[in-house]
């Protein structure tokens, strides 16, 4: 599934993902390919990203954090999430 991450500032990330793990208000969530469409809130915590490879900018490569090769999470403050058409779009601050 394609995921977009955006803030206020930029286009955080852009790809290929092969799941992702939100922080949703009433607790996290988790989105695998394919998943049926949903739109949420999103709460203060940690947004997981699995892909079989990440290409992030060097000007936001700070806000993300390496587990590993194929890892990668990201600290937010609040957001909304929309999935729809096997399309995840993260609006986070």
């Amino acid at each position: 599934m394609i995921l977009e991450i955006v803030s206020p500032e930029a286009k955080l990330f852009s790809g290929e993902v092969t799941s992702v793990t939100l922080p949703g208000i009433d607790g996290s969530f988790q989105i695998l390919n394919h998943h049926a469409p949903i739109v949420s809130i999103l709460g203060k915590g940690i947004v997981k990203i699995a892909a079989p490879s990440f290409k992030i900018g060097k000007d936001v490569a700070g806000k993300f954090t390496k587990v590993d090769d194929q890892h990668y999470t990201l600290a937010i403050a609040s957001g909304t999430i929309e999935m729809k058409d096997n399309k995840v779009i993260i609006l986070a601050d």
